[in-house]
């Protein structure tokens, strides 16, 4: 075989890079392979296909359990690409079918890839083909294919090849079934060996040494007498000393395990490392190549700077977790360390907490880690949460907010914001994953050490800059009466400002801070609004609003009393806005009643639907010629002020549009349509999550379908459906919506059984 390299002096991407190499490509149809996967797919075939097809492009695709680290590709009946969508999330997962990163292609293709500039085939030259109708053909190919770009995608490949599930040639002789040892190797009679396993050339394995299924020794490898090894990968000219245990891990070349050392599953021990004797290194810990671990240590945390990676570090509220069990003050160190790490060495972040003792505890670390990373710190203690965004958009690269998490009392969330306060996008979450995962934090010189500093002012800040973008005409002349429902929680401190300054006659309670009490439950939050309907009818009152304790969502109740559910009262505040605005677009994620279309168009407004993820949200909030955005939750966006959910700005902007509108919140639901939306969660293993979502869209089969997020199924009536793979747990969330709420639960019965058949 002759080889011809193309050196790659900067990052080019995945088709910059090939780009790199054309002179060597240019004279026939050439195939593209990336280097990081193990596979036994037909090449002639998949070339066969390519010709017969007439492709300039054939993508060689693949289906798998779990699509999200890898690009989804649709194609139809003839094979022809419809769709790429690169490493998506569980709410765009819309089959299971993806890209391998092998390709044949055409010299012509070169036309497209700019040279010596990052180019990625997915994401710059694929649509560009598509869009002007070129031939780009998928091939779906049988056979084994797995991506080894992780830890433990690399060891279930071993796993997979002693397993005879991929078509490989093992080096070396089966002397017993499934036991392969090569030549040279050394393998004591009173050695135990249980398949399958593979030894290298010129190991030796001695007396009373126990290896069992799934491991592979390297080339020199010596493994003494009395010691145990499953599952493992060890790599060449590694020493395992006597009475050493490892289980699950893997192990660098030219390393030394001392004896009796223990490394657990999970494990990464890097090239030319000395592990000591008796030593316990634990579960997904990673010891970087040339470092030393002393006799009898017991290393928990990776060793490097700190701390082991996390698989699912970001939820749907941040990092969140049980306070001093998932979330520590040393986990909050390492966050806020990683965060750093993502910001230029100087950069400002903004802090801030609820008014819960735990949230005070880990700022305080989060502060000394951030500064210790070399950045500036603005801490703005107990604020509530919309204020903490609102003083971060103002000057700082980002944010961090620890609260009590919504109905938990005993876990924390710790949130991370962008230099505009909201909360990071998806890609800045994997980045900041990334870093947290390979625990390379960033360290500050001594001279570097960030500054501390408090700003003066915050709450009259945030209040004056509310009441200059927000209008409040009409209101000191209105007359109303309103009833304020602070929930012992952060919002109470800038209501007194807020409400003097508005001239509206208003009654507050429960406006003191209850450290006791930092978050509510779902019960509490009902006798809470029923206590506010009860005080709202008997004063006259023109309207009740209640806060969630840091002040980011509002609950409303009408001037009877009665309480008006999050999903009306978005439609209530639509309906008002939309009514004085009379043109722009609002933003609301798609699992919304389509009736919010029918009131935005009856006032001349149009609706953009976003996804669930509430970055989204915010950045349509935040576009040009948006007038409102809400979740149905009580959180809402009031663009003039914010991109972000902020009860107070919702709340004074209600106070305007009732003022000037002299309607009654009960008069102005009356006139909206009912709706009839119903939500099913359906139990989903992660396995199966890519097929489920396929064959939904297998099942639409000439329905609309739309892919905003999860898979919409809209049928000729105008009813519809919606499937959403939970991004944090085994959970298929269905969402249908009919005229009434018999058809509603009948689409809804009809789709569960979609789901449930692909999931068994």
């Amino acid at each position: 075989m002759e080889l011809t390299y193309a050196n790659e002096e900067k990052p080019l991407g995945t088709a910059g890079s090939v780009k790199n190499a054309e002179e060597a490509l240019k004279d026939d149809a050439f195939l593209v392979i990336s280097g990081d996967a193990l596979t036994d797919f037909d090449l002639t075939e998949l070339i066969r296909f390519h010709k017969e097809k007439g492709a300039l492009v054939t993508v060689c695709l693949t289906r798998v359990p779990n699509p999200l680290e890898f690009g989804i590709t649709i194609v139809d009946e003839e094979g022809k690409v419809e769709r790429f969508l690169e490493k998506p999330t569980w709410g765009q997962v819309f089959s299971d079918t993806v890209n391998t990163g092998i390709y044949v292609m055409e010299p012509e293709v070169f036309d497209y890839v700019d040279p010596d500039v990052p180019v990625d085939w997915s994401g710059d030259v694929f649509p560009q083909l598509m869009k002007e109708g070129k031939p780009v053909y998928g091939y779906v190919a049988e056979g084994y294919w797995e991506d080894v770009g992780t830890h433990e995608s690399y060891v279930k490949a071993q796993a997979d090849v002693l397993e005879g599930k991929v078509d490989v040639d093992i080096d070396g002789f089966e002397i017993s079934p499934g036991v392969w040892v090569a030549e040279g190797a050394e393998v004591h009679p009173d050695a135990v060996l249980r398949g399958p396993l593979y030894i290298g050339d010129y190991a030796k394995v001695e007396a009373g040494a126990e290896i069992r299924e799934h491991t592979v020794v390297g080339s020199n490898v010596v493994v003494k007498s009395g010691a145990f090894m499953h599952k493992s990968v060890v790599h060449d000219n590694v020493y395992v000393g006597p009475h050493s245990n490892l289980r699950g891990c893997v192990v660098g070349k030219n390393t030394d395990i001392m004896r009796a050392a223990r490394i657990e599953d999970g494990a990464v021990i890097g090239d030319e490392c000395l592990i000591g004797e008796e030593s316990i290194v634990q579960g997904n810990v990673r010891v970087y190549p040339f470092k030393t671990i002393e006799a009898g240590a017991f290393v928990n945390t990776s060793v490097i700077w700190e701390s082991r990676g996390q698989a699912h570090l970001f939820g749907a509220r941040g990092v969140s977790g049980i306070l001093n069990v998932e979330i520590t003050p040393e986990l909050a160190v390492r966050l806020a360390g990683a965060y750093a790490t993502t910001l230029k060495k100087g950069s400002t972040v903004t802090t801030a907490r609820d008014h819960s003792r735990g949230a005070r505890a880990l700022k305080r670390a989060v502060i000394s880690a951030l500064q210790a990373s070399a950045i500036d710190v603005r801490d703005l203690e107990n604020v509530p949460l919309p204020v903490a965004r609102q003083q971060t958009a103002r000057g700082s690269a980002g944010g961090i907010m620890i609260r009590t998490t919504p109905g938990v009392p005993d876990s924390v969330d710790i949130m991370f914001f962008d230099g505009q306060g909201a909360d990071l996008s998806q890609g800045s979450q994997r980045k900041l994953d990334r870093v947290f995962a390979r625990q390379e934090y960033r360290r500050a010189f001594p001279g570097e050490i960030g500054d501390l500093h408090f700003p003066a002012s915050v709450f009259d800040s945030y209040t004056g800059s509310l009441l200059r973008n927000v209008d409040i005409t009409g209101i000191a002349e209105s007359g109303l009466k309103v009833v304020v429902d602070a929930s012992n929680g952060s919002a109470g401190l800038v209501l007194p400002s807020l409400l003097g300054k508005l001239g509206v006659d208003s009654l507050t309670i429960n406006p003191g801070l209850d450290e006791s009490r930092p978050t509510e439950t779902a019960d509490m939050r009902r006798s809470g609004l029923v206590r506010l309907g009860e005080i709202v009818a008997s004063s006259g009152a023109a309207f009740g609003v209640r806060f969630d304790p840091v002040g980011e969502r509002l609950s409303l109740v009408d001037e009877k009393g009665r309480i008006i559910e999050d999903d009306r009262a978005l439609l209530v505040m639509l309906d008002l806005i939309a009514s004085e605005r009379r043109s722009g677009r609002v933003a609301l994620p798609v699992t919304t009643t389509r009736i919010a279309e029918q009131v935005a168009a009856y006032h001349g407004t149009q609706v953009e639907w976003t996804t669930t993820s509430p970055d989204d949200l915010t950045r349509v909030g935040g576009e040009e010629g948006t007038i409102f955005g809400g979740d149905g939750k009580g959180g809402f966006i009031v663009p003039e002020f914010s991109s972000v959910y902020d009860g107070t700005a919702a709340f004074v902007r209600l106070i305007g549009l009732v003022a000037r509108t002299q309607l009654t919140l009960s008069q102005i639901d009356a006139r909206i349509p009912r709706a009839h939306v119903l939500k099913r969660d359906l139990a989903t293993p992660w396995a199966v999550k890519g097929l489920v979502m396929r064959r939904v869209v297998e099942a639409a089969g000439d329905r609309f379908v739309d892919t905003t997020d999860g898979v919409r199924v809209v049928e000729t009536d105008g009813r519809w459906v919606m499937v959403l793979p939970d991004p944090a747990e085994a959970v298929t969330h269905l969402w249908a919506e009919g005229p009434d709420d018999a058809s509603a639960q009948a689409l809804l019965d009809e789709w569960a059984a979609v789901v449930d058949s692909a999931g068994r």
